[in-house]
């Protein structure tokens, strides 16, 4: 089946499911423009088609998706074109998917990160095996979690998705477990196994049940309990005082302070302000607002330089502009949220 997507995305109808394959395993699956149009043809198409029951996204390599092509965002800011369109597309996208009428099973056997968790997570069904490793560690590139992440993150009990948000650390399939973040864990030799039964059953509770496989959360009580407790904060500046207060005396506080410390200050601010607000409103407020982010930091620093240091010139230290969180000035963070009129998203 062929719905625009070239040799980057592979679309299949087996038995009672669409099935949807990402295929580009060098890239770790990033996504394209071209991969996100096509994946929304063709969920346009089955949702419509009786003979798909459910869908299935999958992919091949040892990742889901790791992102967005961000390099070619990069790249388009020497032609003073940034990729809007790409991201309002992808962001209508998010939408679509998370109220998609059919199940939608993202089987998730790696990494899986930005962009990709856009096109798993919003999804009715989260499967992830034991090589999983979720992340959005958009921070750490002077970017923010965006793809849905104000709607996804703040539904985490005891402010794991503000810690997440704000460290931009991974996790693995018992956390993701555990947090609600997957809705099943399986062994990642069942995979086959699940996609047949799921494509002749054409039903999804009972089968994914049978192949369920339990996960211990990785992430001890102790530590749960030291999160909830610093990131409960209400703002951003008492939730780094409170890491400061007890970084003498605890490892955790010690260790999580020193990695925000080397995230971009303004996107700190700004993704504080976007997981803080996402816990009230709905996914497509969620995306409007991520849209309105989004262009302003198209037009700013951080994101360019971010992406110069981690992959251009990989690994090293990123400028941010400004480097301190107390120089940033909370009239420039609220000029982030502020309406595009109309440039605005439309859903």
């Amino acid at each position: 089946m062929d719905f625009g997507g070239g040799d980057e995305i592979r679309f299949e109808r087996v038995g009672k499911a669409g099935i949807v394959t990402l295929t580009r395993p060098q890239a770790l699956n990033a996504l394209t423009h071209k991969m996100v149009l096509a994946l929304s043809r063709a969920l346009t198409a089955w949702q419509a088609d009786r003979e798909v029951a459910l869908v299935v996204v999958r992919a091949e390599g040892r990742a889901f998706c790791a992102g967005g092509d961000i390099m070619r965002v990069y790249e388009a800011r020497s032609s003073n074109n940034p990729p809007v369109d790409f991201f309002a597309d992808e962001y209508r996208l998010n939408v679509q998917i998370e109220s998609y009428p059919k199940p939608y099973v993202s089987l998730i056997d790696g990494i899986v990160m930005g962009g990709g968790v856009g096109i798993s997570f919003h999804g009715s069904h989260r499967v992830l095996t034991e090589n999983a490793q979720f992340a959005m560690p958009e921070v750490g590139i002077g970017f923010f979690p965006d793809v849905g992440g104000s709607h996804l993150l703040p539904d985490l009990g005891g402010y794991f998705g503000m810690y997440l948000a704000l460290t931009g650390n991974r996790i693995r399939f018992g956390d993701a477990l555990w947090s609600g973040l997957a809705t099943h864990t399986i062994s990642a030799d069942g995979q086959a196994g699940l996609i047949e039964r799921l494509c002749e059953a054409g039903e999804t509770e009972s089968v994914l049940r049978s192949f369920f496989v339990s996960a211990k959360r990785e992430t001890d009580r102790p530590t749960l309990e030291a999160i909830a407790g610093h990131f409960a904060k209400p703002t951003l500046a008492e939730v780094i005082e409170s890491l400061e207060g007890e970084a003498a005396s605890s490892e955790f506080a010690a260790k999580t302070l020193a990695t925000i410390l080397t995230r971009s200050p303004t996107s700190l601010a700004v993704t504080f302000r976007q997981v803080r607000a996402g816990l009230t409103m709905s996914m497509a407020d969620c995306m409007r607002m991520e849209f309105r982010i989004l262009n302003r930091m198209l037009a700013g620093h951080d994101f360019y330089e971010g992406i110069r240091a981690v992959l251009v010139d990989k690994g090293s230290t990123p400028a941010w502009r400004p480097d301190r969180f107390r120089d940033v000035d909370p009239a420039d963070i609220d000029r982030y949220f502020e309406t595009l009129g109309a440039r605005e998203l439309a859903l």
